[in-house]
């Protein structure tokens, strides 16, 4: 399981920083190279995500995207310095609690 956490984290990390390079080059002038890092960073996040062990594509997919809510909320308060309020842990912890339902759940 911790092997499929840190897939889940590089994963998350290579694609919001991936798409944060993106917008800090359109949104806020950079230069465009910032952009070809970030489309860089996006492809490198798809290559992670298949290096998971679960079977299922889309459990994966949908399991990870739970995990990406939790890693943005965390990156807003870390990069762009903008605090989560309760609402934000909230709506963070009921997506972890998705996120542990889809993985863990005994299936046949």
């Amino acid at each position: 399981m911790l092997y499929a956490m840190v897939l889940f984290v590089l994963a998350g990390i290579a694609e919001i920083g991936g798409g944060y390079l993106i917008w800090l080059w359109l949104q806020e002038g950079k230069p465009f190279y910032w952009g070809i890092g970030g489309g860089l960073s996006l492809a490198l996040y798809g290559v992670i995500a298949t290096f998971q062990a679960f079977p299922s594509f889309g459990r994966v997919y949908a399991a990870y995207g739970g995990i990406f809510i939790i890693l943005s909320v965390i990156w807003g308060w870390g990069i762009d310095k903008k605090a989560p309020d309760m609402y934000d842990w909230i709506g963070a912890g009921i997506c972890l609690i998705g996120v542990s339902v889809m993985l863990f759940a005994p299936r046949q």
